[in-house]
C-alpha cells in the first residue's frame, strides 16, 4: 500500500477482493524504510509488515496489489523507495501468482518490466471516463459491458504505441485518456491506469480539497449529475469493480499451484 490515505485504501481493495466466496486473508505490506505521514504509526505497528521481513520469510502469495500512489510527478528513478520497489517487483516473480498493479503502481511495474513510459498531460485527467472493452472473451473480463466508466485521477498518461512495441495486450481502453488495463502474461501481471476500487466520494473528496487549497482544478467530468458539484454523484462503475476483482481471485485459484512452494517455478 504506497498511497498517503492507507486505511481508505485499505477499505476500499477489501471491499473487493472479500466479496467472492472464497475465503481471503489479506496481509498488509509497506516500504521497509519509508515512513508515511498521513496515518498513524500504531496502525502501521499494528497491521503492516515491513517488505524486508516479508522477502525473508520466504512466504509466497496467491496475489499482490501493488497501489498508485500520487508520485506522477517524479521520474521513477527519484522516488525515495524506488530501489525496493524494484525488489518487489523482482521478487513477485518467484514469490507471487498474479500481480497487480494499480494506477502510478501498474506504471511502474509496466516500466520496470518493459521500459514503457508514464508522460505528462497538460490538464489533469479527472473525472469518469468511457472506456472499450478490447477482449471480450479475455477471462479478466468474464461479464464485462462492451462500453462503461471507470473513475480517472491522474497527471500522466500511457500510450497504446509504446505499451504494444513491448508485446502486451490491452483490455481496456479509453477514447480520451488511453489504455486502461494491460495483460503481461510473460510477468503473470494486470496493470490497470484508473481507479475500479475508489468510493463513491473519492473523486468528490479530491475535487474539494483541491478547492479548499485553492489549486486550480476541473470539475470532475461526467461524476457529479449534470457536472454540478452540488449534487451527490453518482457511482456507475461498482459492478464491474466487483466483477475485474471477482476475476482475478478466480484466475489465481484456478492457476495457483496446489503446493505454495511451486508458485514462480
Amino acid at each position: 500500500n504506497l498511497m498517503p490515505k492507507k486505511i481508505q485504501t485499505e477499505n476500499q481493495f477489501a471491499r473487493l477482493i472479500g466479496a467472492t466466496p472464497l475465503q481471503i486473508e489479506l496481509s498488509l505490506i509497506r516500504m521497509s524504510e519509508h515512513q508515511t505521514r498521513n496515518t498513524a504509526a500504531e496502525h502501521m505497528a499494528e497491521f503492516y509488515r515491513p517488505f524486508a521481513e516479508v522477502a525473508d520469510s520466504g512466504q509466497k502469495f496467491d496475489g499482490l496489489i501493488i497501489t498508485g500512489a500520487p508520485i506522477e510527478h517524479l521520474p521513477f528513478e527519484e522516488v525515495t523507495y524506488w530501489d525496493e520497489l524494484v525488489q518487489v517487483m523482482d521478487w513477485t516473480q518467484s514469490h507471487v501468482q498474479s500481480t497487480f498493479g494499480v494506477c502510478w503502481g501498474g506504471m511502474a511495474m509496466i516500466y520496470h518490466f518493459h521500459g514503457v513510459q508514464k508522460h505528462m498531460l497538460d490538464r489533469k485527467a479527472f473525472g469518469c471516463f468511457r472506456q472499450q472493452n478490447l477482449a471480450p472473451s479475455n477471462p479478466f473480463l468474464r461479464g464485462f459491458a462492451d462500453d462503461f466508466v471507470i473513475p480517472v485521477s491522474r497527471w500522466t498518461e500511457m500510450r497504446q504505441a509504446e505499451i504494444d512495441d513491448g508485446g502486451l495486450k490491452t483490455l481496456l481502453a479509453g477514447t480520451d485518456t488511453g489504455p486502461c488495463l494491460v495483460e503481461d502474461a510473460g510477468h503473470r501481471a494486470l496493470y490497470i491506469f484508473n481507479h475500479f476500487e475508489y468510493d463513491s466520494d473519492t473523486l468528490k473528496q479530491e475535487y474539494d480539497r483541491d478547492v479548499a487549497n485553492g489549486t486550480p482544478i476541473n470539475v470532475p467530468l461526467n461524476y457529479y449529475p449534470e457536472d454540478d458539484p452540488s449534487r451527490p454523484p453518482l457511482n456507475r462503475w461498482r459492478g464491474h469493480a466487483h466483477l475485474l476483482y471477482g476475476n482475478w481471485i478466480n484466475e489465481i485459484y484456478q492457476s495457483t499451484p496446489y503446493d505454495p512452494d511451486q508458485i514462480g517455478r
